[in-house]
């Protein structure tokens, strides 16, 4: 395929091993690669705006190698692909990723998301779209993550990318050796456990601390296909989970069971 104009961005910042490795991922094929993202971490952030500051953006080339324009950005994810789509780019890009996150966006947690805001942002422009992460804080290698993206992108827009379509891939802590098929998934139904922390500091004021743990929770999961596994039960069978969003919040249950209004 003809070389696509991609940019990408993230909510772990400029300076995040995920983001680089995806950017020279999407280099190395001849992709026109251009980074804009927050120039600091921005995690859990969802879909917040900068409506009361300033945006500032700084080039920060350096940080990616060759060829790769990249931009450190003062504002949100979401700020980072609106200046970028409205002020930066010359051209409207052909695709939108967002990640290579570190950690899991399952289930309802995509809400919260940063880095599915970002990619959010390019599925509202109509631009074909994709948030990646991988399902662990702490496995570091990011190479076929960045791949697996890229094979997934590439091929969806050869087959025509269906309009509002957001893409939000997660990958086990694994090698691809032990890694199993891709498949599509149902959003989880995440719930949290002890979500807050009550401590006191040194000056005897009361502050909250948010801590949550996911109740791990194998079988929950929203609309889709009920063939389809549930987007946390994937990654715990060692799984990619690919699981097909769009913006559209509208209710779909039952009419009759909505409160009546008279």
């Amino acid at each position: 395929m003809k070389p696509l104009r991609i940019l990408i961005s993230n909510d772990d910042g400029v300076f995040a091993e995920g983001i680089r490795t995806l950017a020279v991922s999407a280099a190395t094929r001849g992709h026109e690669v251009c980074v804009i993202c927050p120039d600091q971490e921005r995690s859990a952030t969802g879909h917040g705006l900068t409506l009361h500051s300033p945006i500032r953006a700084e080039r920060a080339d350096e940080l990616f190698g060759q060829g790769i324009k990249a931009w450190g950005c003062s504002g949100t994810p979401a700020d980072c692909v609106k200046l970028g789509l409205n002020e930066l780019l010359e051209k409207k890009p052909d695709l939108i990723l967002s990640g290579i996150n570190h950690g899991p966006n399952l289930g309802t947690d995509i809400f919260c998301s940063g880095t599915v805001a970002a990619a959010l942002e390019g599925t509202l422009d109509g631009i074909p779209s994709i948030a990646i992460s991988i399902a662990s804080f702490h496995w570091k290698n990011f190479n076929y993550a960045g791949k697996l993206a890229l094979n997934l992108a590439e091929k969806a827009i050869q087959q025509n990318w269906p309009k509002k379509l957001l893409l939000n891939l997660n990958i086990p802590p694994c090698s691809e050796k032990e890694m199993g098929p891709l498949v599509w998934t149902r959003l989880s139904i995440r719930q949290y456990e002890e979500q807050f922390i009550r401590r006191v500091d040194p000056r005897g004021n009361t502050y909250f601390w948010m801590a949550g743990e996911a109740v791990k929770d194998l079988q929950s999961a929203g609309e889709g296909p009920k063939e389809w596994p549930s987007d946390v039960s994937q990654i715990a069978s060692g799984s990619p989970s690919l699981t097909p969003i769009q913006p559209d919040l509208f209710w779909r249950g039952e009419l009759n069971d909505l409160p009546k209004l008279i």
